[in-house]
């Protein structure tokens, strides 16, 4: 792939240069035309919607931001959380739409899986990509979709044949220059039998860099496939960040899904799990650590096809300052989906009294013979904690570093990685200010 000359920005000028550089097959350039001129149609998401009503975007400007993939400077890092104690399978690092390296060990190579960038396997791997791409997510949802659809550059493709086994994770960071942009892609998919492990973070080179991250994720878990998934979002604190984020779990196969959100201005995420095949399960971890005037939104929805299938979505949240969360959660459960388990919890902890969570669980179900629960706390720390603690020697910051993973604990217990528990956890206790 061509890199796009710096100071070309995301229009119809630059999106013109944008496609003459890439060397891809002519139904993939041909696909983000056809999301370019859908995006040219379409207007921002409205108020009126009720994925978007708590959502204000009168001050994004999409146009300031550069294409993704432009040429940049090679020494500027980003530091990663999640990789220190992970033996991995293959890795990969992405800056700003340009993959920098990427790796795959090759007794893993050797038993046909592919991992590594998805703009060259593409080319290299045409029938597989053409195959699964953007057929799990759908890029005509709105503005945001088509704008991805159409600019996505630096993805991921993770693909592991039937009955294939990976024990070591696959490890990807990503990272994203002061006001530049990302529009990553990541593509997982588990032939039926198959298991793999799948850690995703992204990061700025300083915690208070802009930009804009405009991506997707797409999931696809054959039968009686297992997967784990670990997605870390630690932008910088200026950044607007978009996602649509859609998983298929297939007959008898296992989802399991833990999502961290700590970093972005303003962050705005679609996720759906769509339990496809009977006795299909899916859980579903949510982290969210707020501060300053962060807002975070988080639609999500566990969609029931099919009989016997089970579903677990826990969300948990700590706000500081004047930060704000919005989780709107849904269980669908269809017609014909009889013996349904599903399940959907937000928690939310308010370290200050400016701080505000916003939690709307609902239920959509048109089976008989189903249980679907839902349930929702927001509350404050509570005070005696603190000065237990602190007469017992802790300050009122390390009393509040305390209650602050114990809330998050049970999300912790969760997670099936060692190292990954451990890091995440530091990583919020990190975040942490004295509890006011």
């Amino acid at each position: 792939m061509s890199q796009v000359a710096l100071g070309n920005t995301l229009g119809s000028a630059g999106m013109e240069t944008f496609l003459e550089g890439r060397c891809e097959p002519d139904w993939l350039l041909q696909h983000r035309r056809n999301a370019w001129k859908q995006f040219e149609s379409m207007d921002w998401p409205s108020r009126r919607s009720e994925d978007w009503m708590r959502s204000d975007l009168r001050l994004f400007h999409y146009d300031q931001y550069p294409l993704p993939g432009a040429s940049l400077d090679a020494n500027l890092q980003v530091q990663p959380s999640l990789l220190e104690g992970l033996t991995a399978s293959g890795r990969m690092q992405i800056f700003d739409g340009v993959v920098r390296e990427e790796s795959i060990s090759d007794a893993v190579k050797q038993k046909g899986v592919v991992f590594g960038s998805l703009e060259k396997a593409a080319v290299d791997h045409e029938d597989l990509v053409r195959k699964w791409l953007f057929k799990t997510v759908d890029s005509t949802v709105d503005r945001f979709s088509a704008l991805h659809a159409a600019t996505w550059c630096g993805g991921q493709i993770l693909f592991v044949p039937k009955n294939t086994v990976v024990s070591d994770p696959f490890y990807v960071l990503a990272g994203m220059r002061d006001g530049g942009t990302d529009t990553g892609h990541t593509l997982i998919v588990l032939e039926d039998g198959a298991e793999a492990t799948f850690v995703y973070e992204s990061a700025s080179p300083n915690p208070h860099a802009g930009g804009l991250h405009c991506g997707s994720v797409e999931i696809v878990v054959g039968k009686g496939a297992h997967l784990r998934y670990v997605n870390l979002q630690d932008w910088g604190r200026g950044v607007w960040h978009f996602a649509q984020q859609k998983a298929t779990v297939d007959r008898d196969a296992s989802l399991q899904w833990t999502i961290a959100g700590m970093g972005a201005k303003f962050a705005q995420v679609s996720q759906e799990v769509a339990l496809i095949g009977e006795g299909a399960s899916s859980q579903v971890n949510g982290v969210m650590f707020t501060q300053e005037r962060q807002q975070m939104t988080y639609n999500t929805l566990q969609h029931h096809c099919k009989p016997n299938c089970r579903s677990d979505f826990l969300y948990k949240s700590a706000l500081q300052d004047r930060s704000r969360t919005v989780w709107r959660g849904m269980i669908k459960v269809d017609p014909l989906a009889f013996k349904t388990d599903g399940y959907q919890r937000n928690d939310n902890l308010l370290l200050s009294d400016q701080a505000r969570a916003d939690s709307i669980p609902g239920l959509e179900i048109e089976a008989d013979d189903v249980r679907c629960t839902h349930g929702s706390t927001s509350g404050k720390v509570d005070e005696e904690l603190i000065f237990y603690a602190q007469s017992r020697g802790f300050t009122r910051k390390e009393a509040a570093r305390m209650i602050v993973t114990g809330f998050f604990q049970q999300i912790f217990d969760r997670i099936t990685i060692e190292s990954v528990r451990e890091a995440l956890g530091k990583a919020i206790s990190r975040q942490v200010r004295e509890y006011d």
